[in-house]
């Protein structure tokens, strides 16, 4: 019999319908993880509990996976210190992230962070990419009008109240999270593209776990470790645990079937998702300008990140 080639080994992509549907569900998932999250915190868990939980779950079936699989986790010469970096990037990702979400609302966390596609687009342009086109830059500036609103400046420039330091805070963390994120992405990108999406995946998810155990054992956030209150928090921080693992392995899984270059896009409802859930969970309300800026903030991210299919059949 004869050896079957990679064209045979690759799997279809998944109907649209489906592979929409999937996103659409991940998506959701993503954004229900980061309620429960909040929901946590208010009980007085602590974010590096909270992380350390999600890596944890997370990590424990991706290694089971990887070693079903039998995949190597010997990287290519030159490969590990960016995987290190990398791990470490969305470490702070994820403790700038739930750190946000613990002192604004959690949609209003969400839309901020989600403006890693700009500077994503900026710092390829500096690395010596490709220049922003008119398209991008005009899409860019949408997204820009959009946050006005959602950060609600017309009312603060118009009101006497101060604005209060865990507000500005939890912003000036939401836009860290975004910035270290969209550095993480181009270091996939660009300098670990040759490593599995599992292995590197597994590693820094491993990386994530391992940073967090050191910041709880040194004390490096204090409180970052307390336990939840009542058995609400612990419930909260299950759910979480649940919804943030089930998004990750089943987008591990499938995302070989989801034809992301012509779906991605779909995920950009989680902080729209956020928003419903941080209402119907949490009686966290938006003002209407505010959610006029989260649509058009999620409508220039949408078209920011669409791309045209290709027509060229898949191998």
């Amino acid at each position: 019999m004869s050896r079957p080639t990679s064209a045979q080994t690759i799997p279809p992509p998944f109907p649209r319908h489906l592979a929409v549907i999937i996103l659409l569900c991940m998506g959701c998932a993503f954004a229900g993880n980061h309620v429960m999250a909040r929901v946590a915190f208010d009980d007085g868990a602590g974010v590096l509990l909270a992380i350390l939980m999600r890596s944890g779950g997370t990590l424990l079936v991706l290694a089971i996976l990887v070693l079903w699989q039998r995949q190597s986790l010997r990287l290519p010469a030159g490969a590990w210190r960016w995987q290190l970096l990398l791990g470490l990037l969305i470490t702070a990702q994820s403790l700038c992230l739930y750190s946000a979400v613990a002192r604004v609302p959690v949609a209003l966390a969400l839309l901020v962070a989600n403006v890693f596609p700009i500077l994503l687009a900026l710092l390829t342009w500096a690395a010596g990419g490709p220049r922003p086109t008119a398209r991008t830059a005009t899409l860019m500036g949408l997204i820009l009008v959009g946050l006005v609103f959602v950060l609600d400046v017309p009312g603060r420039l118009s009101t006497t109240t101060n604005v209060g330091p865990e507000w500005l805070l939890g912003v000036a963390l939401a836009f860290c999270a975004a910035s270290v994120f969209a550095c993480a992405l181009w270091i996939t990108d660009h300098k670990l593209s040759q490593v599995r999406g599992s292995v590197r995946s597994l590693l820094t998810i491993f990386i994530v776990f391992s940073s967090v155990n050191l910041a709880g054992l040194t004390g490096a956030l204090p409180g970052g470790l307390n336990l939840p209150a009542t058995s609400t928090g612990w419930l909260a921080l299950a759910a979480l645990v649940v919804l943030y693992g089930t998004g990750f392995i089943v987008l591990f899984i499938s995302v070989p079937r989801l034809d992301m270059p012509r779906n991605a896009p779909v995920m950009n409802i989680e902080p729209l998702a956020t928003l419903l859930m941080g209402w119907f969970v949490l009686d966290q309300m938006l003002s209407a300008g505010q959610i006029l800026g989260g649509v058009i903030v999620v409508t220039g991210i949408v078209l920011l990140t669409h791309r045209k299919s290709a027509s060229k059949p898949v191998t």
